[in-house]
């Protein structure tokens, strides 16, 4: 159960940290720096907070990593389309295939990083557990 409690609630990090991250760029309504560069910072401040995220719940984990790699990718996947579709797309003024596009198949990344630290954590468990 706790195993859960954690994949949600990390899952909603990896949502809320990039977008208060981006807030900054915004001023009077608009985009303060270029699109791209922004669209870059986004992506890397996404990536070193899911990474992190993944690192610290494996380290609590108690279910199957590779079980684990698979329920975090598909949890934290639907929690930020969620998130985006409820809070992003009305801000953006973005319509859905736009915003599927433009930002919302970049998420398909997250059970990417997910499912391969689980496969890589199970192989490295069975090989100390082999020692």
């Amino acid at each position: 159960m706790r195993d859960n409690v954690r994949i949600l609630l990390y899952g909603f990090l990896t949502w809320l940290i990039p977008f208060l991250l981006s807030i900054p760029f915004y001023s009077g309504g608009g985009l303060q720096i270029d699109q791209q560069l922004f669209k870059s910072i986004m992506i890397v401040a996404g990536a070193l907070t899911g990474a992190a995220l993944i690192i610290h719940l494996f380290s609590v984990m108690t279910m199957e990593y590779q079980t684990a790699g698979y329920v975090t990718g598909v949890a934290w996947l639907l929690i930020n389309w969620g998130l985006d579709i409820v809070i992003l797309i009305p801000l953006s003024g973005l319509d859905f295939i736009s915003y599927t596009f433009q930002i919302g198949l970049r998420y398909l990344v997250i059970p990417v990083m997910t499912i391969m630290a689980g496969v890589v954590a199970e192989h490295a468990a069975r090989k100390e557990s082999q020692v």
